[in-house]
C-alpha cells in the first residue's frame, strides 16, 4: 500500500513537471467577413451596424468589409463610419474583387477603416458630393457642400495617419485613385494590396492596428476561421427596392395597376397591386437622386391617363400620357453614375408595353360606345313587336314586346296584329310605328310548328 501511495505521488509529480513543458495551444481566432455591392444607403447602415454588433459580441479577431460601391448618401456614409469608429473589433474595408470601385461615399468609408485594402486592378476616390435631389445647386450651396465634405474627409485620414492633401482633391477635385497610386502615395491612402480575402488575412497576421482612439491592437489572423455576416432577407427585399431599375419598374407597374382598376372599376386586384407598388417606389426614391421635374412629367402623365378614363378623347389623352410618362422617365433619375441611371434598354420597352395596353383599353372603350345598349330604356327603342290592339293616330292601345304587353301610342294607324317598332319610351308608354320591314319575331315570342 506504501508503495502504491508512492507511485501515485512520483506519478503526480511527473505530470506536474511534464505538464508545463508541453507546447501551449493556441487560441481559436474568427475572422467576420461581410459584403456590400450597391449604393449607400439606410438599409447599408443597418447591414453594416448589424456585422459590427455580431463581430463584438463574439469577440472576432477582425471584420473583413469586402466593398463595392458607385457611392450614395452622405448621412448613411457617416453612420456607417460612426459605426466603424465605435466598434470593439478592428474594421478592414477591402475593395474588391478585381475591377471593383469605392466611389465617392465608398471613399469615405474606406478611409474611415481602421485598415483600407484594395484589389489589384480596383479603384477609390470621386467623393464630390452632388444634391440629394439630382439638381443643380448654386455655387454658394455647392462650395458649402464641398467644404463640409472635404474637411470630414480630411479629419478621417488625419486621424488614420493617411495622406489628407490626395483625401482633399477626392473631394474637391474628384480625382481618383488606383491601387497602385493610393499604396504608393506618400503618406499612402491604403495600408494593403491584396488578391483576395485570404491573402488579405495572411498579410494582416501579426500587423499592428493603431484604432480611433489611440489604442494599438495586434492581429492574429493566420489561422483565423471565417464566419459570414449574410444579409437578412427583408435587408435583401429593401436594399433590392433601392435599386433605380425597380424602383422604376414598381413605378410603371402600380401606374398601370390603378389605370386599369379606374377603367374597370371594382376589379379590386389591379388597384390594391398599384397602390402597393407606388408605395414601394416612393420608398425606393427616397434614397435615389430623383429629379423633380421628372417626378412632375409622371405625375402628370398619370393625370392624363385618368381624363382619360373620365373623358372621351378617343386615345388623345392617352398618347400624351404615355409621352408625358417617358420623358420623365427618362429625366427620373439624375446622377452621373450609371448605376443610378434608368437605361432606354428598360425605359423604351416599358413605355411600348403601357402604351400597347392603353391602345388596347381606349380601342375597347371606343367600340363600347359604339355598341346599341341592350337594356334600360336605351335597349327598348328600335325593338319590334306586335300591336294587340287597333290603335288610332293619337289614340293608345296595346302591344306586346320584349315579352311584356305594354300601353302604347302611335301617329300612325296600327291594327291588331301588325308588327310595331318602338321608336321612343316615356315611362311605361311606348311610342310606336308600323314595322314595315320583313316580320320577325318579337324577343320573348314563343311559336311553335303545327
Amino acid at each position: 500500500m506504501r508503495a502504491l501511495r508512492s507511485w501515485i505521488v512520483l506519478g503526480s509529480l511527473g505530470l506536474a513537471l511534464v505538464a508545463p513543458v508541453l507546447p501551449a495551444q493556441e487560441e481559436a481566432t474568427t475572422a467576420y467577413l461581410a459584403e456590400w455591392d450597391g449604393i449607400i444607403h439606410p438599409i447599408t447602415v443597418k447591414y453594416v451596424r448589424g456585422a459590427i454588433q455580431r463581430a463584438d459580441a463574439a469577440g472576432a479577431a477582425v471584420l473583413v468589409l469586402t466593398l463595392r460601391t458607385p457611392g450614395g448618401l452622405v448621412d448613411s456614409t457617416r453612420d456607417i463610419n460612426t459605426a466603424i469608429i465605435e466598434a470593439k473589433t478592428p474594421v478592414v474595408v477591402f475593395v474588391g474583387p478585381s475591377g471593383g470601385r469605392a466611389a465617392s461615399a465608398g471613399f469615405l468609408i474606406t478611409m474611415a477603416a481602421d485598415i483600407a485594402a484594395m484589389a489589384p486592378g480596383t479603384h477609390i476616390g470621386a467623393a464630390h458630393p452632388v444634391a440629394g435631389d439630382g439638381q443643380k445647386v448654386d455655387d454658394t450651396m455647392e462650395k458649402k457642400m464641398v467644404s463640409d465634405v472635404a474637411s470630414y474627409a480630411r479629419t478621417l485620414a488625419a486621424q488614420r495617419k493617411r495622406n489628407v492633401e490626395l483625401v482633399e482633391k477626392a473631394v474637391t477635385e474628384s480625382r481618383s485613385f488606383t491601387e497602385q497610386e493610393a499604396l504608393n502615395a506618400k503618406p499612402p491612402l491604403i495600408d494593403i494590396v491584396a488578391t483576395d480575402v485570404l491573402d488579405l488575412l495572411r498579410q494582416l497576421d501579426g500587423r499592428q492596428v493603431t484604432r480611433f482612439d489611440g489604442r494599438t491592437e495586434t492581429l492574429m489572423t493566420a489561422n483565423a476561421a471565417t464566419e459570414r455576416v449574410e444579409m437578412t432577407w427583408s435587408e435583401r427585399f429593401l436594399s433590392a427596392l433601392a435599386h433605380p431599375q425597380i424602383a422604376y419598374l414598381l413605378l410603371t407597374l402600380g401606374t398601370l395597376g390603378l389605370t386599369i382598376e379606374l377603367w374597370n372599376p371594382g376589379a379590386i386586384f389591379p388597384g390594391v397591386v398599384g397602390a402597393i407598388c407606388l408605395l414601394l417606389a416612393f420608398f425606393a426614391f427616397q434614397v435615389l437622386p430623383v429629379n423633380s421635374a421628372g417626378v412632375a412629367l409622371i405625375v402628370l402623365g398619370i393625370g392624363l391617363l385618368i381624363l382619360e378614363v373620365k373623358i372621351t378623347s378617343f386615345g388623345l389623352l392617352g398618347v400624351g400620357g404615355v409621352l408625358s410618362l417617358f420623358l420623365g422617365s427618362v429625366m427620373l433619375v439624375d446622377s452621373p453614375l450609371p448605376e443610378l441611371q434608368v437605361g432606354l434598354q428598360l425605359i423604351i420597352p416599358v413605355t411600348l408595353g403601357m402604351s400597347a395596353i392603353l391602345l388596347f383599353l381606349v380601342r375597347l372603350g371606343v367600340l363600347a360606345l359604339r355598341q346599341k345598349a341592350v337594356t334600360g330604356e336605351e335597349g327598348m327603342v328600335g325593338e319590334v313587336g306586335t300591336a294587340l290592339t287597333a290603335i288610332e293616330p293619337g289614340g293608345v292601345g296595346r302591344v306586346r314586346a320584349h315579352g311584356e304587353i305594354w300601353t302604347a301610342t302611335a301617329s300612325e294607324p296600327i291594327n291588331a296584329g301588325d308588327a310595331i317598332r318602338i321608336a321612343a319610351v316615356q315611362g311605361l308608354l311606348l311610342s310606336v310605328r308600323p314595322d314595315r320591314m320583313p316580320h320577325r319575331p318579337e324577343a320573348g315570342a314563343q311559336y311553335h310548328a303545327g
